[in-house]
């Protein structure tokens, strides 16, 4: 915390979330179909096990994403003006955001949201010692259950960041609630810049979400793990296995734990039992057209004033403008 303080920033407490971890690992274990929220992903293991995949030659969105951002940069600032306020939900290593922070005119404050809070505290220590001249408010919350701005963002320059297609995680209808809710949480004339994974050729998804090295696969098994960790849970990770696949209907990645044998494991003392076979389904990426996001965007009210792909129309970044 000294780090963060000398570098002027302040830490903001969002709601509690490990009241709730266990209420989420039992209720979702609980159903017919096993799943558990992909949030819990996000342990200090579990958060740098995705920065790692980030590095992959298979994980394409991060170096497209990365790139477009690069050579929208300056287009961007431009659209957010001086003095922005900028927000960046689910900030991980607060890595990307550092190409706005640095294309920005004399942004004001940064206010990096994450439910890791250690890992938080960490990026956003790193980031306020690089950018003395901004206020770094880092705020520990779960953004999906919600979370209070720091005072002095007013809507007109706030700037919302959700990058690495983040959006996709929700069930369309789930990611238009939540478009909306934010919408409403920013206030009218708040700004919109969001990573909007595209559809593709299967193969060049499932290698996305399988790669050789087996890194994705660890970064999936991390959550059985940080459920004997911290849940008292008694699951045998050699005895589950890493499962990603493509539905070609839905539009959409699925990731799974399969058990590979009659088991039960326990968590806080509960019995949960499992088939050969069986599966816990750990995490959706959905994938969108242009058009398709530009839709359901708008129910939400929001109006996208610009859209940017790479030549190859792997990756989208949208900016929007709250309008209600």
């Amino acid at each position: 915390m000294t780090a963060i303080s000398a570098a002027r920033a302040h830490l903001a407490q969002g709601p509690a979330q490990d009241d709730v971890f266990l209420s989420d690992v039992l209720e979702g274990l609980s159903r017919p179909d096993k799943s558990l929220p992909c949030k819990y992903f996000y342990d200090a293991e579990g958060s740098a096990l995705f920065d790692a995949i980030c590095t992959l030659d298979e994980y394409y969105p991060t170096r497209t994403e990365t790139a477009l951002l690069q050579a929208r940069a300056d287009e961007i600032a431009g659209l957010a003006g001086r003095g922005a306020t900028l927000v960046e939900l689910g900030s991980g290593s607060s890595v990307k955001v550092r190409i706005l922070l640095d294309a920005l005119d004399a942004p004001a404050m940064y206010v990096p949201v994450d439910i890791s809070r250690d890992h938080l505290i960490a990026a956003a220590a790193r980031l306020a010692g690089d950018y003395p001249a901004v206020t770094v408010v880092p705020v520990a919350a779960d953004y999906v259950r919600g979370f209070a701005l720091p005072r002095g963002a007013a809507p007109e320059r706030t700037m919302a960041f959700f990058p690495g297609s983040t959006i996709g995680n929700f069930r369309p209808a789930e990611a238009m609630t939540f478009l909306d809710t934010l919408g409403r949480r920013l206030g009218a004339g708040a700004r919109l810049l969001i990573g909007v994974d595209l559809r593709k050729d299967p193969a060049v998804l499932e290698a996305a979400y399988d790669d050789a090295r087996g890194v994705t696969a660890a970064f999936n098994m991390n959550l059985l793990a940080r459920i004997n960790r911290e849940l008292d849970g008694t699951f045998d990770l050699d005895r589950f296995a890493h499962m990603a696949r493509y539905d070609t209907a839905r539009g959409r990645i699925e990731m799974h734990l399969r058990s590979l044998d009659d088991q039960t494991a326990h968590v806080a003392g509960h019995p949960i039992r499992f088939a050969r076979g069986e599966t816990i389904h750990t995490e959706n990426s959905y994938k969108y057209s242009v058009s398709g996001f530009r839709r359901l965007a708008a129910r939400a009210g929001w109006r996208t004033e610009r859209s940017w792909t790479d030549e190859n129309r792997l990756f989208s970044l949208h900016w929007m403008v709250r309008h209600g």
